[in-house]
């Protein structure tokens, strides 16, 4: 089994990011993957009225499964989405294209991961547009 849950404390966030190797910041919001009670991943992001932002995304490599770290990046979404901003980046650096893709991603014309979240979650299975 696991979570998705809000990382509510910033030395929590802090202590969290440099145990994945990022760089922590204190403005970003933060969700962490627990897999069988124990911590695997975090994402650092950022909601603003021109987009969303997915800043860092990472995980403990020896703690690695796919299910956890892709429910993450879509919990991400779903909370930008639900702030009423409907577009989002992914900024992220170091992460595998297949999975920024299979989270919802595409590449745009100037080569950055966007994802256009308008109705994104009323028909996930159908948000990819024909390319």
């Amino acid at each position: 089994m696991f979570e998705i849950l809000p990382v509510e404390d910033k030395k929590e966030q802090k202590k969290l990011t440099e145990l994945c190797g990022h760089p922590y910041f204190e403005e970003l919001l933060a969700y962490q993957a627990i897999v069988e009670g124990e911590f695997c991943g975090l994402c650092q992001f950022e909601v603003k009225k021109e987009g969303g932002r997915i800043a860092t995304f990472g995980w403990l490599p020896e703690k690695y499964a796919f299910e956890p770290i892709f429910i993450m990046g879509r919990a991400a979404l779903n909370f930008i989405d639900l702030c009423g901003v409907h577009n989002a980046f992914f900024d992220a650096p170091g992460v595998d294209e297949t999975l920024v893709k299979a989270i919802g991603f595409h590449k745009n014309a100037d080569g950055r991961y966007e994802v256009d979240l308008t109705d994104f979650f009323k028909e996930p299975c159908k948000h990819r547009k024909t390319e």
